[in-house]
């Protein structure tokens, strides 16, 4: 069993976060801040990459690894009895439904910000297959071009003829960069995982950036808020509000975590 890494801060109800890309946490220390103003935030770091282990041999990741993870850190942080409110940005997302599929008794409300997961989409074999080409070109031209390319497939365009053309990474240099441990162990897998599509137990709320209207993972999200009975709020700021936008950000996610709606019905922050 693999050792938890995971920082807590503020009080209140307790919140655990996953982050996106390879789960390094650090981006988002200015969100946590604001949250732990109103909440006991959990922060997982599902590969240690903020607790010495940058650097170290990673292997291809499994949502259901990650999401196992998370439910052991809520056994090891949450008193007897009580539940979590859980919030996952992008790749973190995926880990947050499969834990509600897995552990409801456990959770609160769960908010996803724009999952990648977007194989229930009605064109969502060929959206995989986009994302399988953001590895490939990852693995032929480097971080740079797999960048570009994905920027396009999240905007729904054709990639740009003028991308950026690189070199592959060695392996130590791969380590050691979180972006490029996302395109080589993360992305795939987690754009192919599929969400269970069955009433949840707890409350869960689909959320997209206010910026990333138009976007693939903006109708991604609706569709998941359809689907998977949920609701679905916008937050400000684009794919990485989270970063862009850390103090609106929290507070609005503040906002849909803690108001109460009827069933089927939005909060807007």
């Amino acid at each position: 069993m693999t050792d938890l890494h995971y920082d807590t801060r503020g009080s209140g109800p307790f919140l655990l976060v996953i982050p996106g890309g390879a789960g390094d946490p650090t981006a988002l220390d200015p969100m946590a801040d604001v949250l732990a103003e109103h909440f006991t935030v959990v922060t997982y770091d599902p590969l240690g990459l903020a607790h010495g282990h940058l650097g170290l041999p990673v292997a291809d990741q499994r949502v259901e690894d990650w999401s196992e993870g998370a439910r052991r850190v809520l056994d090891a942080v949450l008193p007897e009895g009580e539940s979590a409110y859980v919030f996952g940005t992008s790749a973190g997302s995926v880990p947050a439904l499969d834990l509600l599929t897995r552990h409801p008794e456990r959770l609160r409300h769960v908010i996803a910000h724009e999952p990648p997961c977007v194989g229930l989409l009605p064109d969502g074999a060929r959206q995989q297959a986009a994302f399988r080409e953001v590895c490939d070109v990852y693995r032929a031209e480097g971080p740079a071009a797999a960048a570009a390319r994905m920027t396009a497939v999240l905007e729904e365009r054709v990639p740009e003829d003028s991308a950026p053309v690189g070199q592959p990474l060695s392996r130590e240099e791969e380590l050691t960069n979180p972006m490029a441990l996302m395109l080589a162990h993360v992305l795939r897998p987690f754009t192919s995982y599929m969400p269970k599509a069955e009433p949840p137990h707890v409350r869960l709320t689909l959320a997209a950036g206010t910026d990333s209207r138009g976007q693939l993972l903006y109708r991604n999200a609706q569709i998941l808020a359809d689907t998977l009975h949920g609701d679905f709020v916008e937050l400000p700021g684009g794919h990485i509000g989270t970063v862009q936008h850390p103090v609106a950000f929290a507070e609005g996610l503040v906002k849909t975590l803690l108001t109460v709606t009827a069933p089927g019905v939005s909060p807007t922050p």
